[in-house]
């Protein structure tokens, strides 16, 4: 379990990419690993399968995750949003997080405002049934808060967001463009409530 409060910036060293799985090395900063952590890299909890003192560790990713997510087009180098499990003593700054990825969402617009920056999504219908204005929604594992949810004529849904400039600065926010891919988790209590209207589901 997550909350959405991303710890560090990593670095893919090293991307595996066979037909149906993914293995990443890993730069993540954290020296206290342990045999299967479960660590959350843009938003996608995955399991530490070995590791090093110096923080390098690798994950393994199954055809789900990786059809299900953009950890596919991750690369040598790219930044990556890390954070690990929560713990029970920990302050739920965020809002409660599984880091299982529900879909992608397509960054179309980007405006700085006063230091802080407006972002806007494109959202598959499949999940944007799930998003409410001051809602909280998960990106790239990034907890935020919806400023602005609407329907279009296209049959597609548009997500507004509003990114303090602390989040931007430490997150890969900041290294996204126009047309990238990201991964969305949506709040799990509106599926369950969602689940208990509509027991036919």
């Amino acid at each position: 379990m997550f909350s959405g409060i991303i710890e560090a910036l990593g670095t893919i060293d090293a991307a595996h990419l066979s037909d149906d799985s993914i293995t990443l090395d890993v730069a993540t900063g954290f020296h206290d690993l342990a045999l299967g952590d479960s660590i959350a890299i843009n938003g996608i909890c995955l399991t530490v399968v070995t590791f090093d003192p110096e923080g390098h560790a690798r994950f393994y990713a199954s055809p789900e995750t990786l059809q299900r997510t953009n950890l596919g087009s991750l690369g040598a180098g790219d930044q990556i949003n890390l954070e690990r499990a929560v713990s029970l003593s920990t302050r739920l700054s965020g809002h409660i997080v599984q880091g299982h990825v529900d879909g992608l969402a397509k960054l179309f617009f980007i405006k700085s405002d006063a230091g802080a920056y407006l972002i806007e999504l494109a959202l598959p219908k499949s999940i944007a049934r799930y998003c409410v204005e001051k809602g909280s929604i998960t990106l790239d594992g990034i907890s935020l808060t919806l400023n602005k949810v609407s329907d279009e004529p296209s049959g597609e849904c548009r997500v507004g967001l509003t990114i303090i400039p602390h989040t931007w600065q430490h997150t890969n926010l900041q290294c996204r463009q126009i047309g990238d891919l990201i991964n969305v988790e949506v709040d799990v209590l509106a599926k369950y409530v969602e689940r208990l209207c509509n027991p036919s589901l």
